[in-house]
């Protein structure tokens, strides 16, 4: 008959299914990757122009076309330029 031990007594192996420590350590990290995962997915599918562009539209509903009309009112571009990338757009 086994006493109270490390392998004995009321808890068996540490209550943690025969692994002891390291399947509490495992369970975590498991638990931290999925939780990270989920956050990369959320971040690369809402991220304007990457996966979120359908159809010419940016998932914020704002065409290509609208964002050069902004850029040129901000003045970030000049006017030769807007011609030119509203030609690229176009064509």
């Amino acid at each position: 008959m086994m006493g109270p031990g490390l392998f004995g007594g009321c808890c068996g192996n540490w209550g943690w299914g025969g692994f002891g420590w390291l399947g509490l350590v495992f369970n975590l990290l498991i638990i931290v990757a999925v939780i990270w995962l989920v956050v990369w997915a959320i971040r690369r599918l809402t991220a304007a122009g990457g996966a979120g562009a359908i159809g010419g539209r940016l998932s914020s509903g704002t065409s290509p076309r609208d964002i050069l009309q902004a850029r040129y009112a901000r003045g970030e571009i000049t006017r030769e330029q807007y011609r030119e990338m509203l030609r690229d757009l176009e064509g």
